[in-house]
């Protein structure tokens, strides 16, 4: 472990930046997202969010995947992509750190999706801990240790002192490089703060939100469950949980003729949206309330069937704050569990 003085930060953020392309929190228009470091830049370690997660990075919102040409009736096909160069991610907390893990599960594997897999393999996330939650965090419900942010590279803030710890082997050739600025530390200088905030995390609103009564229901107890008919009934279809969610990874892929060639691009889709997964013979899911049904079964049923126990989730408490009608997972966790078994239609 290492450290520095919390003084030291832009420099430190500068010797980065001059190694690689540096991405941190920033305040812009009154808005907090990740974007790339300048020294007149407005940091923000202090917000634990950023309207949107990390996730961009490695899954772009919207990118080209192909080009087709065609040239007296023969179709040459175009690789589009660009190099990916060296960058590092800086401020991650532990539960956008644990979505990457959740969309590893889904993009490398096998196939693996080549545009992903080069991001992640060129990309070092730095992981901040968090020692003040909000109010909308709950990512304690799903086994993550906001004070064990995982990462490449873990870092606690803890007064005057930075602290820095590489956990992988792109963390550790980071450090190497940036061995000029750090010192040696003592896990034990930042064992009480951890343990304030422990007391902190325990106040919570959601500090008892359990998954485990989902768990317990069978997949046909849980889809036909009446609960749905009820807790749909708000939702604007707007698809706003879909985008600003870290986990999310439903995508569309579209075809545009720019006159000289046929350009094949992928964007983010929405389950909430009723052209998703349109067909030639139409849409599965034709109401509202079968797309919300299906938004949350694949990430507390359909998920976690598939990947060991693994919800589709990570608390970071987005939705909780941004839904404009106020309709999030925790209450569809807490209204699918409070049913007893066997209680469905």
């Amino acid at each position: 472990m290492h450290k520095l003085p919390a003084s030291r930060m832009d420099a430190l953020f500068s010797a980065i930046s001059s190694e690689m392309a540096l991405y941190l929190p920033i305040e812009k228009n009154e808005l907090v997202q990740f974007e790339q470091w300048t020294t007149d830049a407005i940091v923000r370690l202090d917000v634990l969010n950023t309207v949107r997660s990390p996730k961009d990075f490695f899954f772009p919102c919207t990118e080209n995947i192909a080009a087709f040409i065609n040239r007296k009736n023969e179709i040459t096909i175009e690789d589009v992509r660009s190099p990916i160069e060296p960058f590092a991610i800086f401020g991650v907390r532990a539960c956008d750190a644990a979505s990457l893990g959740l969309l590893d599960k889904v993009f490398l594997n096998d196939p693996a999706d080549t545009f992903y897999e080069a991001r992640r393999e060129n990309g070092v996330v730095i992981t901040a801990a968090c020692f003040r939650p909000e109010e909308s965090c709950f990512c304690g419900a799903l086994d993550i240790d906001a004070q064990k942010p995982g990462g490449d590279i873990a870092t606690w803030l803890v007064g005057d002192t930075f602290y820095w710890k590489p956990l992988t082997e792109r963390g550790s050739k980071l450090t190497e490089k940036l061995k000029g600025f750090l010192e040696p530390a003592d896990e034990k200088e930042f064992a009480l703060a951890k343990q304030a905030a422990q007391e902190i995390f325990a106040k919570l609103p959601f500090a008892n939100l359990s998954f485990e009564g989902v768990a317990a229901k069978t997949l046909m107890e849980a889809f036909h469950s009446p609960e749905w008919e009820r807790l749909y009934s708000t939702c604007l279809g707007c698809g706003t949980c879909t985008f600003i969610c870290p986990t999310c990874h439903c995508y569309d892929i579209q075809d545009f003729d720019t006159g000289d060639k046929i350009l094949r691009h992928r964007c983010w889709d929405s389950c909430m949206y009723s052209d998703f997964t349109l067909m030639a013979h139409g849409n599965p899911r034709t109401s509202q309330l079968e797309r919300f049904r299906q938004r949350y079964m694949h990430k507390l049923v359909y998920f976690p069937e598939n990947n060991d126990g693994a919800y589709a989730c990570t608390g970071c408490g987005r939705c909780v704050q941004k839904c404009p009608v106020a309709m999030n997972i925790v209450k569809v966790v807490k209204a699918l569990a409070g049913r007893p078994k066997g209680t469905y239609l």
